[in-house]
């Protein structure tokens, strides 16, 4: 108990001394509105371009945090005004959220992608959940409908492939609608969308999932066969496949389903099995089903938030299964990612390491990191800590 204790504390310490105030303390863009999120080592501001999914996962965590021991007076007024600035200037014609915004809130990419859309529905939710105001109930529900409704052809008319492309499922799109229906059920109150959630659970673990392989794979075919002759149907993400599988656990906790925890915690172990830097430590970033050469140049590299990931998934699944194996794993990692993420001079967790260890860029956040898998690792670590230990 007293190790579990001492973890808890790191976490929790971590967290509220020195995650939460560097971004309260850099992001905030109090002339324009929203945030920065191009933050380096210090803190200073290196672009002020404001990608929305970054925006809208700011919201999501400073509404969350303010309704938790977490709570400072700037969180929530700073979470409302974020959300006022995204739906004046994020929101196209047909109701989809832009990419990205300049500083000012002029649109600067277009909205190709469905995660803008995604994470504003989680921001907008939590701030019903802090304020019960209707209108953030109405805007959460929007995103969620938009998000949905684009999942079929998500980039629209800003797709640029052509039909010798052939369709395929995207894992992301389904593990990220099942963790959209979780939220939107604790925080609006909602059972509207709990049938989308139970045909992306389904999805994710009866067609992604190739058994014989024992490998989670990030593209599948429409019918659920696998692509083994291409880059794109061999493409594996070890970091993605532990997020959407403690999204997995928790819905097998909360719909009391065992069988799905133990596919869940199977899928776990294989993508350990595979997804381990055996030399170095850590996680892959990017791995090719077949070990064939992987197009993406930065496949080698350790980044922070599978390590994220990891350490979440690890104690969910100890905790729902008492299976020891988790709990060593964690320590794993634990160790690797404390030992090689964290600045011990500055505030905020490095991003981004060679397959070594060592930080390739000294930026805090950017075009894809921001306050979101960091602080919600920490925070989420912390309350599995507590109820392992009985603290």
């Amino acid at each position: 108990m007293s190790d579990f204790k001492s973890d808890y504390q790191r976490y929790y310490g971590e967290l509220k001394d020195r995650v939460i105030p560097f971004w309260l303390d850099h992001a905030m863009d109090h002339e324009c509105g929203a945030y920065f999120t191009c933050l380096d080592r210090d803190g200073s501001v290196y672009d002020t371009e404001k990608y929305m999914w970054m925006q809208w996962r700011i919201v999501y965590m400073f509404a969350w945090f303010a309704m938790t021991d977490l709570a400072r007076p700037e969180l929530l007024p700073e979470a409302e005004q974020g959300f006022d600035f995204l739906t004046r200037h994020g929101k196209s014609e047909d109701g989809s959220y832009y990419f990205a915004l300049n500083r000012r809130g002029v649109p600067s990419v277009a909205p190709y992608n469905i995660f803008s859309d995604c994470f504003a529905a989680m921001g907008a939710a939590a701030l019903y959940k802090a304020t019960g105001e209707q209108r953030y109930s109405d805007e959460a529900n929007s995103a969620m409908h938009s998000y949905i409704r684009r999942m079929d052809n998500p980039k629209g008319k800003w797709e640029k492939t052509l039909s010798g492309r052939p369709p395929r499922l995207s894992h992301g799109h389904f593990m990220m609608l099942a963790n959209l229906a979780a939220v939107m059920r604790e925080f609006l109150g909602t059972e509207e969308y709990e049938e989308q959630a139970d045909i992306a659970v389904e999805t994710v673990l009866n067609r992604f999932y190739n058994r014989e392989m024992h490998i989670l794979f990030e593209n599948v075919n429409p019918d659920g066969s696998f692509d083994l002759d291409s880059c794109e149907g061999r493409f594996v993400n070890p970091g993605h496949g532990l997020e959407s599988m403690w999204f997995m656990l928790k819905y097998g906790e909360r719909k009391h389903r065992p069988d799905i925890i133990a596919r869940a915690a199977e899928i776990i172990k294989s993508i350990f099995a595979y997804g381990t830097d055996r030399e170095y430590g850590g996680l892959y970033y990017f791995m090719d089903a077949a070990g064939k050469p992987h197009l993406e140049l930065q496949w080698d590299m350790k980044l922070w938030w599978p390590h994220c990931e990891a350490l979440i998934a690890t104690l969910v699944a100890y905790r729902l299964t008492g299976d020891g194996w988790f709990m060593e794993k964690f320590r794993e990692i634990d160790a690797w990612s404390w030992g090689h993420f964290r600045d011990t001079e500055y505030p905020e967790w490095y991003a981004y390491l060679n397959r070594r260890g060592e930080p390739t860029h000294s930026l805090k956040g950017g075009k894809w990191k921001t306050f979101f898998h960091l602080p919600r690792c920490l925070y989420l670590c912390a309350e599995e800590l507590k109820k392992i230990g009985n603290l």
